[in-house]
């Protein structure tokens, strides 16, 4: 099952990111925890990785707190070694892109090949400057 981050007005869809699966979406939780929370969950980075990946949404107020954890994650990202891409799915898209990640950051894109911080940044901006929720889907 896949895992969708939108932002709907009325019964209109605004903005979406497509994460990919949501074991897609605790990798990057994952990398975030092994990487720059030194194993103290949340101590850091608590509106990403404290939040239920499951029916829920991120609140205008959140999505403000998440875009400066994000912009905070994206720079230390580019500062350490890619890992592997670990979905059959992200293989694909990054051998037909031809996507070979130089840094942690880059091994992280949504289901076109886009950067998967920079989507989720924008999906913020997007829910503050509309007052509208970042909704799980």
């Amino acid at each position: 099952m896949g895992l969708y981050l939108c932002i709907f007005d009325e019964d209109e869809e605004v903005f979406g990111v497509e994460v990919g699966f949501y074991a897609d979406f605790a990798h990057l939780r994952d990398a975030v925890a092994r990487s720059l929370e030194d194993g103290d969950l949340g101590d850091r980075f608590p509106v990403l990785m404290l939040h239920s990946d499951c029916d829920g949404e991120w609140s205008p107020h959140d999505a403000a707190r998440l875009a400066v954890e994000l912009d905070e994650i994206e720079r230390a990202f580019t500062e350490l070694p890619p890992r592997p891409l670990e979905s059959e799915w992200k293989l694909q898209v990054a051998k037909s892109l031809g996507l070979r990640p130089a840094n942690l950051g880059e091994c992280f894109f949504d289901i076109d090949g886009e950067p998967l911080l920079l989507r989720l940044k924008a999906l913020c901006k997007i829910s503050v400057e509309w007052s509208l929720p970042i909704l799980f889907q």
